[in-house]
């Protein structure tokens, strides 16, 4: 398997705003409404200093998901991550339109998880897809996530408060 995530790094942010722009209505159906300062550079650049920060402090795990050159094709981060009795985190990331159906968002959740459990040595990783959202069910499911439920209005997407089904991946090995 080749590695698709890295820690995300400052020098993302111009890659990043490219695919964020080129992709506006590709994503807009996933993802809440946008500020037009999320589309530049500089909102980037606060987005990833943002997840850096939290990084730092261990709430958070921001990765890029890489294509076959190596390219930065999206994000995929690991947030919430709780410590103590829970151990777990939540798991988002979006893909490149151009760059979906290649198995790079499997491959990418696979390394995410794999990290969680044996790195963050955590118990559970969470993920939450709109009702829809087919693909992303798919990937979750062949990453060996089980769907376990389904939170009404759970988040506000597109600007409404939308469905979402609920799906986990346990790690049995974890003391």
């Amino acid at each position: 398997m080749t590695l698709r995530i890295r820690l995300i790094t400052t020098g993302d942010c111009e890659a990043l705003a490219e695919l964020q722009v080129r992709n506006r209505d590709f994503l807009s159906v996933w993802d809440p409404t946008r500020t037009e300062d999320y589309f530049t550079v500089e909102g980037q650049r606060a987005e990833v200093a943002a997840a850096l920060a939290r990084h730092g402090l261990g709430d958070v795990m921001p990765w890029v998901i890489l294509d076959d050159d190596r390219a930065v094709a999206g994000r995929l981060t690991l947030s919430g991550i709780t410590r103590g009795p829970f151990q777990s985190c939540n798991m988002g990331y979006w893909l490149s339109e151009d760059r979906t159906g290649r198995g790079l968002a499997t491959e990418a959740v696979r390394a995410a998880v794999a990290s969680a459990f044996t790195d963050l040595e955590l118990h559970r990783v969470q993920a939450e897809t709109l009702v829809a959202n087919v693909a992303s069910q798919n990937v979750l499911a062949k990453t060996g996530f089980q769907q376990y439920g389904l939170a009404p209005k759970y988040l506000k997407i597109a600007g409404i408060w939308q469905d979402h089904l609920m799906f986990q991946h346990l790690n049995d090995g974890v003391r």
